[in-house]
């Protein structure tokens, strides 16, 4: 009898030995298969924006939060295996946040063995002092650190400056200027700073959040939670982005779509007379597949497979 529940335990130990191994080896083909999508998605946007170029001495601004961990990461894996040379420098700013772990960066970046500069500029002082109690702290936050970070890039020689923006930064901003600032306007994923010497990049641009959420967690990375303006729960880019998360769970592809709009825009369809002359159309007599069909319904049918951002849309939900 002990003889035969002994075979039996030994049988379940077994089994349960080779599930924990199948599950193990489960979840690193999932890990290695979002590292492989990362890359490609960030190579992908560094390709079509030409955001980084031979001889480029790229800027990584770290702030301690998982997109920017995340971003200097992939950033490191490229430069391993990309056809032209580019070098890397970190750089954080420590604005004097108080209980802000200073040494957390330093150790980090010591050991992944890149590079880097801490910033100390008490940036936190002023805007306490400046902004009334329970007012939004980011405008004045965000100049002063703009401000500091163009000058460091100068002083280090840096010719781009790479920021941690992602896919869905881009289309909160979006329509955070649509609802608050009458603009149809979003965040680029290239461009020249508004002092006209530097060029901000955001290699992450084709990137959806939860993928560097799970990254992340991967990665274990040391994250440093922002007690300035990350404590402030009613900014209007949280609650666009619960927006955008809810659309995310209610409409799959709904998110990818409108990300995807960003990229294919038809300014004669708009209302913009600064980017479609209006004023001087004509007839031509010659039939236009993109013009007007002012009796036909709104068709958004739309193909039943696209590939958008690296994902398979089934079908275009309706709102």
């Amino acid at each position: 009898m002990n003889a035969l529940w002994s075979e039996a335990e030994q049988a379940q130990a077994q089994h349960q030995s080779s599930a924990r191994v199948q599950n193990s080896m489960k979840i690193e083909r999932e890990e290695h298969k979002l590292e492989k999508r990362l890359c490609r998605e960030v190579g992908r946007a560094i390709v079509d924006f030409n955001m980084i170029e031979e001889g480029d001495k790229v800027m990584v601004c770290v702030s301690g939060g998982k997109d920017s961990y995340a971003m200097l990461d992939i950033l490191m894996k490229l430069q391993k295996r990309a056809p032209i040379n580019f070098s890397l420098i970190a750089v954080n700013l420590d604005q004097k946040q108080p209980g802000f772990p200073e040494h957390i960066l330093p150790d980090y970046l010591s050991k992944l063995g890149v590079p880097f500069h801490i910033e100390n500029q008490d940036t936190y002082s002023i805007v306490k002092r400046v902004i009334p109690e329970g007012k939004t702290l980011c405008s004045l936050c965000s100049r002063l650190r703009r401000g500091i970070l163009y000058r460091v890039a100068g002083e280090l020689g840096a010719t781009k400056i790479a920021l941690g923006h992602h896919r869905d930064d881009m289309l909160q901003t979006f329509f955070l200027n649509m609802f608050f600032a009458a603009k149809l306007k979003g965040m680029p994923p290239k461009l020249v700073s508004d002092d006209g010497k530097n060029i901000v990049i955001r290699p992450m641009a084709y990137v959806p959040e939860k993928d560097l959420s799970r990254w992340a967690d991967v990665q274990n990375f040391p994250i440093i939670p922002c007690t300035l303006c990350g404590s402030q729960e009613n900014l209007q880019r949280k609650q666009v982005g619960n927006m955008l998360r809810e659309w995310d769970k209610k409409f799959p592809g709904r998110i990818e779509n409108m990300f995807s709009a960003l990229q294919n825009i038809v300014p004669s369809h708009l209302m913009d007379g600064k980017r479609h002359d209006f004023k001087s159309i004509k007839t031509t007599g010659v039939a236009d597949a993109e013009g007007d069909k002012a009796f036909d319904a709104d068709d958004f049918k739309g193909p039943t497979t696209t590939e958008l951002a690296g994902r398979s849309v089934i079908k275009i939900q309706s709102f």
